[in-house]
């Protein structure tokens, strides 16, 4: 292809849409033609020549495709009216992630504008890489699925797991999984020199989606067990997952499945058996890192991490947007 896709950012003054542009300006077959931000209206886009432009100025007739950093809600609306223009669309919002509108009603607390959307692919390249090609629409997984649904997917797909134990994600994120908006809880006295646990049990939006997704790889699964927490860092994600396998395997043949599955995989690095992941192996990274800790002959514990902006959000919507266009998938990631 040798004209450049036409792209627009929504939301672009966002933690995930500051990422995003950088990405884009990366990328060899892209030319960045709007950035949107309510806020920062007519200040300059970092490292372009583009200034920041109020959403209702921005013109779909000029994109091919745009990039949805928006809150949820908002996002499906903006969605709409692109697709009905031709323009194609990677969101990285939820509103395509759900398969049912009664779904996102039950997590996300609305009707769903246009449950139409809900029927896009779930854009978790690693394991729907067949299903995201040549689409008009992608939903972006959010940062704790993708974080999780990694370092669970090989035991998944082999069915390895005890159905009637639990899977527990002890998950912890950087500040700017929380948003660019200021909250209470994301002040920097409140966040310096402390470890918050939020939305314990199953009250965050994210446990409705990591369950989907896990419930389409294997239907007989244990009760999914989430707690997120907010780590004093600005960017990084961890979890820390604890499961307990079936007869068909015992821990000391997990660390060999994982580093099989994942051999061909250029964004997800197995860590050598006794090397534990750290936030460090994955901050301003395009890849998921992962390790392996047997316990006990059938009790595993997986740390995946990621950079909850990156691999979490950005990273993965180029990786999408490669699929969809027929590029190589790692173009401009490594």
């Amino acid at each position: 292809m040798s004209e450049k896709i036409r792209v627009g950012v929504y939301g672009a003054a966002g933690y995930a849409g500051q990422d995003m542009v950088e990405l884009l300006l990366k990328h060899p077959q892209v030319e960045l033609v709007f950035a949107t931000s309510s806020t920062s209206a007519g200040e300059n886009v970092p490292y372009t020549n583009l200034r920041y432009i109020p959403a209702e100025d921005a013109s779909l007739s000029e994109a091919d495709l745009v990039v949805l950093a928006l809150p949820h809600g908002a996002s499906a609306v903006t969605a709409k009216e692109a697709l009905d223009k031709g323009v194609r669309v990677i969101d990285l919002s939820a509103d395509m992630r759900l398969d049912t509108p009664e779904s996102y009603k039950e997590w996300y607390g609305l009707d769903h504008p246009h449950p139409e959307l809900l029927e896009a692919p779930y854009g978790l390249p690693e394991i729907n890489r067949d299903k995201l090609h040549n689409l008009d629409k992608v939903a972006v997984p959010g940062c704790y699925p993708t974080t999780t649904l990694l370092g669970l997917y090989p035991l998944l797909q082999m069915d390895v797991l005890d159905s009637t134990a639990p899977i527990i994600v002890d998950a912890k994120s950087g500040v700017t999984g929380a948003g660019r908006t200021p909250k209470a809880n994301t002040h920097f006295v409140t966040v310096h020199d402390n470890l918050t646990p939020y939305k314990t049990g199953r009250k965050h939006r994210h446990v409705g989606e990591i369950e989907q997704e896990i419930a389409k790889i294997t239907p007989t699964h244990g009760t999914l067990v989430f707690v997120p927490h907010l780590l004093p860092v600005s960017r990084g994600l961890m979890a820390s997952i604890y499961v307990t396998l079936n007869h068909r395997i015992t821990s000391d043949k997990v660390h060999s499945l994982y580093t099989n599955h994942y051999a061909d995989e250029p964004l997800v690095k197995v860590l050598p058996l006794g090397v534990d992941a750290e936030l460090r192996d994955a901050v301003l990274t395009n890849h998921c890192a992962i390790s392996i800790t047997p316990v006990t002959d059938n009790l595993v514990h997986i740390t995946s991490v990621t950079d909850n902006l990156r691999k979490g959000t950005a990273s993965q919507a180029i990786q999408c947007f490669n699929l969809m266009y027929g590029f190589e998938e790692t173009l401009s990631l490594i």
